[in-house]
């Protein structure tokens, strides 16, 4: 072969390779920032991180920092945490709509995809598909039928449970986290139909911190926690917006699910106390990785039972 055709043909770029997700990698514990800082580089793969990265815009850039210098590409969706304001910032520190958009800010410098940017096509293995990051909050409706949206925060109450997003995570602008889910629901609703219309025939990957059906909430140990954890308003969106995969996180309960012909990952990381056990064994944030695409293969209709990913 001719040598320049040859050096012409290394030169070429290389076809994306497979697509990862995790979540919650919560950097605000020193044993996950240890965990972070063994990512092994795989850099022709791309990583989806699903919200819960940590509470500042540090720990955002130390995440973004390590990721895009182990993958080629990166798509990021907020979770509640990155969205709080510390008690240490409750004078000056950025609030709601604001503080999120200084996370979109601190994602760009890294050319880290957000619900911010266009959606982008994945050409590699298990595509083409279209990555569609979203955020869209909770509104308290995953909650039984019988409890009214006023007598909501009560019930919870009842059994203990007040998160800390009820002190550190605020509106501004809007006058209630319901209030902003709603506004976020109806933007990034217009976002998927356009998205849907503009590239037909082309499945989505749709990835939010939340999960978006209630049924895929089971808490056990904490089940009012529950209002906390999404909106029924996007219930249906598997389907309207030709989804092959959804990715959440939030629950620190990792498991993979079928619904319809989609496929839903829960891919949290968690606390070091709730992967301990995995850490003991030998095993290190490399092994929490979830492969999104191509990802396994759908089992037939009938044998499409929750997968529990209690070892990543």
């Amino acid at each position: 072969m001719d040598p320049l055709i040859a050096e012409a043909e290394d030169a070429r770029p290389t076809p994306p390779g497979k697509l990862y997700a995790i979540s919650d990698i919560h950097l605000s514990f020193q044993g996950n920032r240890e965990a972070l800082a063994q990512l092994e580089p795989r850099p022709n793969d791309g990583l989806i991180l699903c919200g819960d990265i940590g509470e500042s815009a540090e720990h955002c850039r130390l995440a973004f920092t390590t990721v895009t210098t182990c993958f080629r590409t990166v798509f990021w969706a907020p979770g509640n945490h990155e969205l709080y304001t510390l008690p240490s910032q409750k004078e000056t520190g950025l609030r709601g709509e604001a503080k999120y958009m200084e996370c979109v800010e601190v994602a760009r410098e890294f050319g880290v995809l957000t619900p911010e940017d266009d959606f982008a096509i994945w050409d590699g293995e298990g595509g083409p598909c279209l990555i569609a990051p979203i955020f869209t909050l909770y509104d308290y409706s995953f909650r039984p039928h019988d409890v009214k949206f006023e007598d909501a925060l009560q019930w919870a109450k009842d059994e203990g449970m007040e998160p800390t997003d009820e002190y550190l995570l605020h509106p501004d602008p809007y006058s209630s986290r319901p209030e902003w889910c709603e506004a976020l629901v109806a933007r990034t609703e217009a976002k998927l139909e356009a998205a849907v219309a503009a590239h037909p025939g082309v499945q989505l990957i749709i990835v939010n911190h939340w999960p978006l059906r209630e049924d895929l909430v089971n808490l056990w140990q904490i089940p009012r926690f529950s209002l906390w954890c999404g909106t029924k308003k996007t219930e249906d969106w598997h389907k309207r917006f030709r989804a092959k995969v959804v990715v959440s996180g939030h629950l620190h309960i990792r498991r993979t699910d079928w619904r319809d012909d989609t496929r839903f990952e829960e891919v949290s990381l968690g606390y070091p106390r709730q992967w301990k056990e995995c850490k003991d064994k030998g095993m290190d944030i490399n092994d929490f990785l979830r492969e999104i695409l191509p990802g396994p293969e759908q089992p037939p209709p009938g044998k499409r039972d929750t997968i529990w990913r209690r070892w990543g």
